[in-house]
């Protein structure tokens, strides 16, 4: 199969890899794996990882290479698997280099509200793709819309409830959809409990969420996985084994089909 890209608007597709650049080692054995998923799905997949994990909570918390290591990883990972790829911006002036190499960048939903960097980022001419911040109103997306000149997508992840928890309301979806962008669904942050230190959460909570999500229409499924989840740097609880994601990609495959097939 020839992966197409930008991703069909009539076909869901994926957007996986690991939450942060460990090693290259690790990233190509990763996309390497999700490359042969594309293939064995027949859709689309863009592989995504993090250069930096600057919105952390502790200042010693683990971050990655950075953004001119990161940059020639993804690079790397892009010529061996033919991949698109997507990495995060946290400042205007890192969106030029970053789209250099990305095809997709992305605003991490703590900085969702940041004008210049939606706009920097908006300016390179990518895909831009919004994470909703856990605190901001999904009928309120659209306003992150109206500061964006390019393709958008907006990405559901859970919303705060307490102070150590997310819940995933399904109607973010439906008002998320109603403004025109795509819509993805982040089943794997939306697991999170958020803490003063390492984020916890619940990773068996994944696949029905992910089903749900699927049920209720989203354009897009978004996942974090690692060859070895329990030995991730970063989001240790919550990222996907390799086999976990083959399955509840089947899993949303099937159930999206048969919605758009009810679809009025």
């Amino acid at each position: 199969m020839t992966i197409i890209y930008p991703p069909p608007a009539d076909q869901l597709f994926f957007v996986a890899g690991p939450c942060g650049m460990e090693s290259l080692q690790m990233m190509l054995e990763t996309a390497h794996f999700l490359a042969e998923e594309a293939r064995i799905l027949q859709r689309t997949v863009i592989f995504k990882a993090s250069f930096d994990k600057a919105n952390r909570t502790r200042g010693d918390a683990w971050r990655g290479p950075g953004l001119q290591q990161g940059l020639e990883w993804l690079a790397e990972v892009r010529q061996q698997t033919g991949l698109w790829v997507l990495t995060d911006v946290h400042e205007p002036s890192q969106c030029a280099e970053a789209a250099t190499v990305a095809d997709v960048l992305q605003i991490p939903a703590f900085l969702c509200r940041q004008t210049n960097l939606i706009q920097s980022a908006s300016a390179t001419g990518r895909i831009v793709n919004i994470k909703r911040g856990q605190f901001l109103d999904p009928k309120r997306a659209l306003y992150l819309l109206q500061k964006s000149g390019s393709q958008t997508w907006l990405t559901e992840r859970g919303s705060c409830f307490g102070y150590g928890d997310l819940v995933f309301d399904p109607r973010s979806l439906i008002w998320m959809k109603a403004t025109g962008a795509p819509v993805l669904f982040d089943c794997t942050h939306s697991l999170q409990t958020p803490t003063g230190g390492e984020t916890g959460g619940t990773r068996s909570f994944c696949a029905p969420l992910a089903r749900a999500a699927a049920a209720v229409g989203i354009d897009g499924l978004y996942a974090e996985l690692h060859p070895s989840p329990q030995n991730a740097k970063s989001d240790s609880a919550t990222q996907l084994s390799f086999q976990e994601f083959d399955r509840i990609a089947h899993q949303v495959i099937a159930i999206d089909e048969k919605r758009r097939e009810l679809a009025p």
